[in-house]
């Protein structure tokens, strides 16, 4: 086995308890968006690069950002292959796990939901996400209005 071999021999054993440690830390968010929401929070806006400290320091800041950066696209293609009733369910326990405040952002105006997007997403996936996200803003206007659309202004 040459050297290049024995080290992504070695580096793959110490990405796998690293990478099911990671899943597991993933699985304890109860909705797939509040992944995506989570994962986004890790990326930094200014370099696009992600981090989280526990995964920093098992594998190191590069294979960190890739596992973080393959996780948030993955968590997003899952959100986007849910039909629009199961992300209205999704986003609905998300919002309703934020307690009785959730109500107050004016999503509609200030659109944070943007930021989710990972930066690999291509373009009609982008598209899709926003359209199904109004839709879903609508319909949850609908159904809890005033509450739901945030203070007047």
């Amino acid at each position: 086995m040459g050297k290049s071999a024995l080290a992504n021999s070695h580096s793959e054993r110490q990405r796998g308890p690293a990478d099911q440690l990671w899943r597991n830390t993933l699985l304890q968010i109860p909705t797939v968006f509040g992944r995506l929401a989570f994962l986004a929070a890790l990326r930094d806006p200014v370099s696009g690069k992600y981090h989280e400290d526990s995964l920093n320091s098992q594998l190191g800041p590069q294979d960190a950002d890739r596992a973080l950066r393959h996780s948030h696209y993955q968590v997003f293609s899952q959100w986007l292959a849910f039909s629009l009733a199961e992300q209205k369910d999704d986003i609905s326990e998300y919002l309703s796990g934020l307690g009785r405040g959730w109500a107050r952002p004016n999503w509609s105006s200030a659109a944070p939901y943007r930021k989710l997007i990972p930066a690999s997403a291509r373009e009609v996936e982008r598209q899709l996400y926003l359209a199904d996200l109004e839709t879903l803003l609508e319909l949850l206007k609908a159904e809890h209005g005033d509450a739901f659309s945030g203070p007047e202004a």
